[in-house]
């Protein structure tokens, strides 16, 4: 009888005529990351739509790799190929299509929670470009009146407590708020109070509260941070 060198368990050993089973964890994820970043190279063009080369170079990757990689991203529809040239495509519209209602639904909950404590309707606005648009909105449900703010409206990021908030410069804490207040810009008489929300890729957004009364800043301002965080959290 001959001793078989093999042992079970040993990954450079397999049964006569069996594939010897490969580790893919590293090769999948590294596979992800560059289809990724792929997807990344074409949104990034910013006129003429890229070429595989002009791909290839982009991520560090061979043309046939490239080749390769655009086979899954097309039969999603995440890219559409003219010729050599390569363009986003529709898919990536339905993608960002479901984008707002999962913000909306991440954010809810730390909205309604807000209002109810600053008896004021707190919202959660979203920049695109230089508008600024409301995309969830919570009215208090105990003042005897309070202000209606429309899911959807849309104002210049620089107006606003809630535009202006969008990109309010990082401060060390005791320097000078983390909010931003208003009166009157978009809203004759109302009061608003807005926070930036922060460490969120790709997304420049804010969370705030508008009142007909005059908020108390001091008191209102730190409730409004802390909304923020708890959003920025919620959506990481």
């Amino acid at each position: 009888m001959v001793a078989s060198s093999a042992r079970a368990g040993d990954p450079g050993h397999g049964a006569p005529g069996m594939p010897v089973p490969r580790p893919v964890g590293k090769e999948s994820s590294l596979t992800l990351e560059r289809g990724l970043a792929l997807l990344q190279a074409v949104a990034d063009a910013d006129s003429e739509a890229p070429n595989i080369s002009d791909l290839a170079a982009a991520i560090g990757a061979s043309r046939a790799a490239v080749y390769r990689l655009l086979g899954p991203l097309q039969a999603r529809g995440l890219v559409r190929r003219e010729g050599s040239r390569v363009r986003l495509g529709l898919g990536v519209l339905r993608l960002a299509a479901r984008v707002l209602p999962q913000l909306r639904f991440a954010a809810l909950p730390i909205l309604r929670d807000l209002a109810e404590r600053a008896g004021a309707t707190a919202h959660l606005t979203v920049a695109e470009g230089g508008e600024a648009q409301a995309v969830a909105v919570v009215e208090p449900s105990w003042t005897t009146f309070h202000v209606a703010y429309r899911v959807g409206s849309r104002h210049p990021v620089s107006r606003g407590a809630a535009g202006r908030a969008i990109d309010l410069p990082p401060a060390d804490p005791g320097t000078r708020p983390q909010w931003v207040t208003t009166h009157s810009e978009l809203q004759p008489g109302a009061y608003g109070v807005a926070a930036p929300v922060r460490g969120v890729a790709g997304l420049r957004a804010s969370v705030g509260v508008v009142a007909m009364e005059q908020l108390e800043a001091e008191e209102i301002g730190p409730q409004v941070v802390a909304a923020a965080a708890a959003v920025a959290a919620a959506l990481s």
